[in-house]
């Protein structure tokens, strides 16, 4: 593997319009608040809310995400084929802002009845997600065929990107609990997140209309004949499976924050607190990160990157014996790591697409990113689900109260873990797989 930037021979490119780089990022609204929020709130809503058994309730968050593995390749094919990606990120969008609104708008109120309905909401949810994350992913390849212009391009998303996750993830557990908590403040959240997917829609859809794209013109025969195309791409196949796996540390620790802050710091709006902590410095660094990659190259700088949300992780062993001041200041360290990560990451994915679209001269952008977000779906659905079997191992008692029962020594170690050992043996370990990836360059 090499970390060099692009070889002397890269062709030069146009640089993309301002309006177009914001209207583009401005779709990481609905990414960021769907990305976050079900892994934020619904595993505690289920387990604290709904009375449900820690290891029922990581099984109901896991199966409608799983159903997206099957789904994501389809929609990748389906916006293939259509060409214009645009109307897909409406439709799609618009719905999943109403469907999410109902995921929490149940007619049951405890038990097993409220559980079926939370899993059947979060799945037609999810699926409506696919419609809109696949032609959206899809995008960068085509917006620009400039190496160094699509990493601009990412920088501008995963800032949004941030910025929707401190939105969303900092201020959905406070709409909760400014609003009565339980089912009610849950339902608050619902539609406060909802609004911030329709907003995302609208701007991402008119922001890019005087989009040139840059798309190859012939598409393989068939979704088989594609999918054999991806796994034939071995940089896509090493950049994948990192991002796969590091996609579930990812979601484990998502899942585990509330939990961590009502067992580990027991602060008030602790949640909120750690979620501006992740976010915030986040964007502060992001340009730093831009001109790390340019000189270091992205593959090194993923791993670097990823190397410090794991040190940071590992940090956070000591969160019991530390006041809240010092678990925050580490919890930033933990969101610059990824940041990086998230930048790099989806700035290499387009730099796989135009690279097998240089040498096929073919237009397969959705199917490899139809894989692409099919992994990161199952590998965000897998960090609950481990969460969850942590808990249920270590002995956590749910309720149905809307307030989380007391905990025994043994289950907040068991919160603490999930948190800290395993995100980081995750998202450090993952880059031991980047050794098959070679940088692209165009």
């Amino acid at each position: 593997m090499t970390t060099a930037g692009p070889s002397p021979d890269v062709r030069p490119t146009g640089v993309l319009p301002r309006r177009v780089l914001a209207g583009y990022s401005l779709g990481s609204l609905v990414t960021g608040a769907f990305g976050t929020v079900p892994g934020l709130l619904l595993l505690p809503y289920l387990t604290d809310t709904l009375g449900i058994a820690a290891g029922m309730a990581g099984l109901l968050v896991l199966l409608p995400k799983a159903w997206d593995v099957l789904v994501n390749p389809l929609a990748g094919r389906i916006s293939d084929r259509r060409g214009d990606r645009r109307p897909f990120l409406l439709g799609a969008g618009l719905t999943l802002g109403v469907l999410f609104a109902a995921i929490f708008a149940g007619p049951i109120r405890s038990g097993a009845g409220a559980g079926a309905y939370v899993a059947i909401a979060f799945l037609t949810a999810a699926t409506a997600y696919a419609f809109f994350q696949v032609p959206y992913v899809a995008m960068p390849a085509e917006l620009t065929d400039g190496y160094d212009e699509r990493t601009r391009l990412m920088t501008w998303r995963v800032a949004v990107l941030a910025l929707a996750i401190l939105i969303s993830g900092a201020l959905a557990p406070l709409v909760v609990d400014q609003t009565g908590g339980g089912i009610p403040g849950h339902r608050w959240s619902g539609v406060f997140v909802g609004a911030l997917i329709v907003v995302g829609t609208l701007g991402v859809y008119f922001g890019t209309r005087k989009a040139k794209i840059h798309a190859a013109g012939e598409s393989e025969p068939d979704l088989r004949a594609q999918l054999r195309v991806v796994v034939a791409n071995r940089p896509f196949r090493a950049l994948l499976l990192c991002w796969v796996i590091q996609a579930v540390g990812i979601g484990t620790m998502l899942a585990g924050v509330q939990y961590f802050a009502d067992h580990v710091i027991g602060a008030d709006s602790g949640a909120t607190f750690l979620f501006a902590a992740f976010v915030g410095p986040a964007l502060l660094v992001m340009p730093l990160w831009s001109r790390v990659g340019a000189r270091f190259g992205k593959p090194a700088s993923l791993i670097a990157a990823s190397l410090l949300f794991a040190v940071g992780a590992l940090a956070l062993l000591a969160a019991p014996a530390l006041p809240a001041a010092p678990i925050y200041l580490i919890v930033a360290l933990i969101g610059c790591g990824y940041a990086g990560q998230q930048v790099f990451a989806m700035a290499m994915l387009p730099d796989c697409i135009a690279y097998d679209t240089e040498r096929t001269g073919r237009r397969q952008a959705g199917v490899f990113t139809g894989v692409w977000t099919a992994g990161e779906t199952l590998g965000l659905a897998l960090g609950p689900g481990i969460y969850a079997l942590v808990l249920q191992v270590f002995g956590y008692v749910s309720s149905s109260t809307g307030e989380a029962a007391p905990q025994d020594d043994t289950a907040r170690l068991g919160v603490l873990l999930g948190f800290t050992l395993v995100p980081a043996a995750l998202v450090g370990g993952a880059v031991l797989l980047l050794r098959a990836y070679r940088d692209i360059s165009r």
